[in-house]
């Protein structure tokens, strides 16, 4: 079940207790509303409407620490805002390394689309234990939303 995205705040308050009062809720936004409503809130300072989705800088967690961050509680799944961090002051690179361990870009990136209009891009990227290039990979994916032209990026576990 996914949220109607024509709620207002007051609306979602109510999908956010429901999650919890609910058996079988669940908040399962498709890639397109990630990108299109609650990354473009996120960026326009609407923070009341993407309450279900808290701020985390992703890098100074470990994975296995994160689930207790999320706002809504979910055995294998959570959303996050996170701002893009750079490995270099002037370079390209995303900062995608913790205290333990490293996420791993994995694939090739995606467009997300609404309709035929490309609306951001979307990346897999899979966590490592110890340093590269002689890190475990282990079985913690991310997926990391970004909108075109934004460094600011939602990340789902």
């Amino acid at each position: 079940m996914g949220v109607d995205m024509g709620q207002t705040s007051g609306e979602m308050g109510i999908s956010i207790a429901a999650s919890s009062m609910f058996p079988g809720f669940k908040f399962s936004p498709t890639d397109e509303e990630l990108v299109s409503y609650y990354l473009k809130k996120k960026l326009e300072g609407s923070d009341k409407c993407v309450e279900v989705i808290s701020e985390v800088e992703i890098c100074k967690y470990e994975p296995w620490d994160l689930a207790g961050k999320a706002v809504i509680e979910s055995p294998n799944e959570w959303f996050f805002f996170s701002p893009r961090g750079r490995k270099y002051p002037n370079g390209s690179q995303s900062r995608r390394a913790t205290a333990s361990g490293y996420w791993k870009a994995t694939g090739k990136e995606r467009n997300v689309k609404s309709g035929s209009n490309l609306i951001g891009r979307k990346r897999t990227l899979v966590f490592h234990t110890g340093r590269a290039p002689k890190g475990e990979r282990t079985e913690w994916i991310m997926h990391e939303y970004c909108m075109s032209g934004n460094s600011q990026v939602t990340y789902q576990y």
